[in-house]
């Protein structure tokens, strides 16, 4: 048995990128007058561009939604290491023990014997394959549910940016920093929707 193949990093369905078309339509927001300084820190001033960039995959590994989800996938993924560790073991053994009865059994007999070992490796690695898949499909849907979740979020930069469209940054072939928000994505999401356990709790 082989350990869980390692976390492939998918990209993100349906990345920031494919929200530029969803997010174009979106008024962009007037330009606030600047506060009377009353003595207080001034706050940054949004980023003034009609075009923004953003790091989709940043954005969900760096926010508290996707490490929380990263740290749940990563303890399973470990628990499933050591499930598939125990299970080649118990193999191994049972395996050990077949070829020491070969000389004790009918050809025929034992035929049967090993087939039936077989077919049981077989079924068992496909069990583990599935479980391995399964925790693959999570972290996809985890992803798609923090973009769902990020949009609003991604508007009020754009309003508040006089923004029309959000694009992904890695897709752009050349930028200027200047109009990357992805650190200012993840604060607004940290703020409103947290690691995103009240919504995905059972």
């Amino acid at each position: 048995m082989r350990s869980p193949c390692a976390r492939r990093s998918k990209p993100m369905r349906g990345t920031v990128a494919a929200l530029a078309f969803l997010l174009a339509g979106v008024t962009p927001g007037h330009t606030q007058p600047a506060p009377v300084n009353d003595g207080a820190p001034a706050a940054p001033m949004a980023v003034q561009s009609p075009v923004l960039t953003i790091d989709s995959e940043r954005m969900f590994r760096e926010s508290a939604f996707g490490q929380r989800v990263n740290r749940e996938i990563d303890a399973q993924s470990a628990e499933l290491a050591a499930e598939n560790r125990e299970i080649e073991a118990r193999l191994e053994a049972e395996e050990r023990a077949l070829t020491e009865k070969r000389a004790t059994l009918e050809p025929k007999e034992f035929r049967a014997l090993a087939d039936a070992f077989d077919q049981k490796v077989q079924r068992t690695r496909s069990e583990q394959a599935a479980k391995n898949r399964a925790l693959g499909d999570r972290l996809d849907r985890a992803r798609e549910d923090f973009l769902e979740a990020a949009v609003p979020v991604l508007e009020q930069l754009m309003r508040n940016s006089d923004a029309a469209v959000i694009l992904e940054r890695r897709r752009v072939f050349v930028s200027s920093t200047a109009i990357e928000v992805t650190d200012e994505a993840i604060t607004l999401l940290d703020e409103t929707i947290g690691s995103g356990l009240s919504e995905n709790a059972d």
